[in-house]
């Protein structure tokens, strides 16, 4: 009994902890932001969650590198965020800093590691994601996204995103993991437990978002955990296979549960985000989504277009290994730079009419949604080909499909996406 009362005690201390540090975090932010307009305060704020183009609008004439309060620097120049994405002279973490789970409890995996680790981890996934395994998944991607398209309601208003742009990517993860009725894994709670997971990449905003964290990493390290078992004695033609032989030689079990999460929540996330922001922007502008009923065939085009647009990942950090100069501007050893891919996206200098939202446009795919160098997105051609895929049979079945209410957008600010999308289809 007395164990037990220091424990719910020593868990109270940290709880109260925990409280006082995220409220004095949130408190900063509003001060900086509301009070001091620090614009990088702002983008945090829900003014930038739900504008985040006019806050980079606002950076970008003060020129290449902008000072942060905090000691950094932050870019929305396509050019410089781009050298500093593939020079080796910057890396995700401090050189001396050991690989740790970030501050909300999330193992990124090889996302978060720097040579030689980020390149051992990276090598043990990259076979899910050759062209041969990306070529195989079409016709999944197909299937799936002509039985959603059936299920959409036809006699009112549906939510877009819940009844297509979610499920869509959760039944490919499914098939790449290797998931089906013989591994008796439920993959009801394996699509909201990997969303949970995602939802944490913004950070923990209350305790009962920690406790709803926990309790999703430690659903899902169980469902993983069973996964691996049964393909250690079942061994099949998919990436908990590949991943459960390298297991003990090229990758240790920890990192192993760390990868699996990576590749879950960067799957889902990306692929759902972009879907929505795609139709979004496409029902917005009926001039486009016309132009793509016309012509189906713009569909990658139009998803180049929109991850330069409004991509879903908004932003990404480096730290510099070393004293530098960038862009003209001398950056220390331990010097963070934030690369806002978004405001990268609409660079005058690289894209005229960078507001404009242009199917057609011929060199969209310059753009930096997916990151550039070594951390460039393993699963790009993935992402691509699904919403790619999916635009194109939007365009073609449902050509009537119009937007049905207001847009619910999630309340984040790195990863930018509508969390509900009222449509028609009739």
């Amino acid at each position: 009994m007395v164990l037990t009362l220091m424990g719910i005690a020593q868990d109270t201390r940290a709880a109260v902890r925990f409280s006082q540090e995220l409220y004095r975090s949130k408190l900063s932010t509003a001060y900086h932001g509301r009070i001091r307009h620090d614009p990088f305060a702002r983008l945090r704020l829900r003014e930038g969650r739900d504008d985040p183009y006019s806050v980079y609008a606002e950076l970008r004439p003060r020129g290449p590198l902008v000072p942060t309060r905090l000691g950094g620097f932050g870019t929305v120049d396509h050019p410089t965020a781009r050298s500093v994405l593939t020079s080796r002279a910057f890396g995700v973490r401090p050189q001396a800093e050991a690989p740790s789970p970030t501050a909300d409890g999330v193992d990124l995996s090889f996302l978060d590691r720097n040579e030689p680790d980020h390149s051992r981890l990276r090598r043990v996934a990259a076979p899910a994601f050759s062209p041969r395994m990306v070529r195989g998944y079409r016709s999944r991607i197909e299937e799936l996204v002509t039985e959603l398209i059936s299920q959409l309601r036809t006699d009112g208003a549906t939510d877009f995103v819940s009844t297509f742009a979610a499920p869509l990517p959760i039944g490919v993860i499914t098939q790449m993991f290797g998931i089906d009725e013989s591994a008796g894994v439920d993959t009801t709670g394996f699509a909201r437990y990997g969303a949970a997971i995602g939802g944490a990449l913004d950070g923990i905003h209350s305790l009962r978002h920690a406790r709803e964290l926990m309790q999703a990493g430690e659903a899902l390290g169980q469902m993983f955990e069973q996964l691996f078992a049964v393909r250690a004695t079942d061994p099949r033609d998919d990436l908990i296979s590949v991943l459960v032989a390298e297991r003990g030689e090229k990758v240790r079990p920890d990192e192993l549960m760390a990868m699996c999460f990576l590749l879950l929540v960067a799957g889902f996330e990306t692929t759902v985000n972009l879907l929505g922001n795609a139709l979004l922007a496409l029902l917005q502008h009926p001039d486009q989504w016309h132009l793509l009923v016309e012509q189906p065939q713009l569909a990658g085009a139009a998803i180049e277009e929109t991850l330069r647009w409004n991509p879903p990942v908004q932003r990404t950090e480096r730290v510099s290994f070393e004293d530098q100069q960038v862009a003209g501007t001398p950056v220390r050893e331990g010097q963070w730079i934030v690369l806002l891919l978004g405001g990268t996206g609409r660079d005058p200098q690289v894209y005229p009419g960078p507001d404009r939202f242009d199917i057609t446009r011929s060199h969209a795919a310059e753009h930096l949604a997916f990151s550039s160098g070594i951390h460039y997105c393993l699963g790009a051609p993935l992402a691509r080909l699904e919403a790619t895929i999916a635009l194109e049979q939007l365009a073609n079945r449902l050509p009537r499909i119009r937007q049905a209410g207001p847009v619910t957008m999630r309340p984040t600010s790195i990863i930018r996406g509508p969390l509900h999308l009222p449509v028609t289809v009739g």
